[in-house]
């Protein structure tokens, strides 16, 4: 991608460093069972997704919009919906459903993955975009979001000329790895004993 959004900080010096260590990471890719034929798939999967990777976002979107208690997190403190921070905070989310797909297992992943988590506690929520929503996401609805985020992709998934077995395979690769990166996402949560 030629251009990156405002606030992506892969790569950078400006993302936080994550606490997880390597060995971790390996223990934690064998437990959701990602292998290199997910990784395969996932590749498969970014040459479909990723040009639809806008509607994506804006489908989770009214997903999250039809629910006040979660729309809550990306509106103005009285509740009125933040059209700006929507505007400026979707093309990162854009991006990621490309990073979920292309990205390597790297430190620089591992990295970005703690400052996403971050970007949904008091740690750091709101403060790249300058929004005045609540200050944390609480762990729950981050946790429980997961499964439409998983479900509401298969759709996307279908209809491009793959065959039912490949369909299922990108499908399968994709719920291994937002569930790897949720999972990664939940440290800025938590003590490094309880995660």
């Amino acid at each position: 991608m030629s251009e990156e959004p405002f606030g992506y900080t892969y790569g950078t010096e400006q993302a936080a460093r994550s606490p997880v260590r390597p060995a971790e990471l390996a223990e934690l890719l064998r437990s959701v069972g990602l292998t290199s034929e997910d990784e395969r798939c996932l590749r498969m999967a970014a040459k479909v997704l990723i040009p639809q990777a806008e509607a994506m976002v804006d489908a989770w979107r009214g997903l999250i919009a039809e629910q006040p208690h979660l729309a809550v997190y990306s509106a103005h403190p009285d509740g009125r919906p933040d059209p700006s921070y929507s505007a400026a905070s979707k093309p990162r989310f854009v991006r990621w459903i490309s990073d979920v797909c292309t990205r390597p297992y790297d430190q620089d992943w591992l990295d970005y993955q703690h400052e996403i988590g971050l970007r949904h506690t008091r740690a750091a929520k709101n403060r790249t975009d300058g929004a005045g929503s609540p200050d944390h996401i609480p762990l729950r609805h981050l946790l429980a979001f997961t499964a439409p985020l998983i479900l509401a992709t298969k759709p996307f998934l279908e209809g491009h000329g793959h065959t039912p077995a490949e369909v299922e395979g990108m499908y399968a690769a994709w719920t291994k790895a937002v569930i790897l990166h949720v999972t990664l996402w939940a440290r800025a949560y938590t003590s490094p004993d309880d995660w």
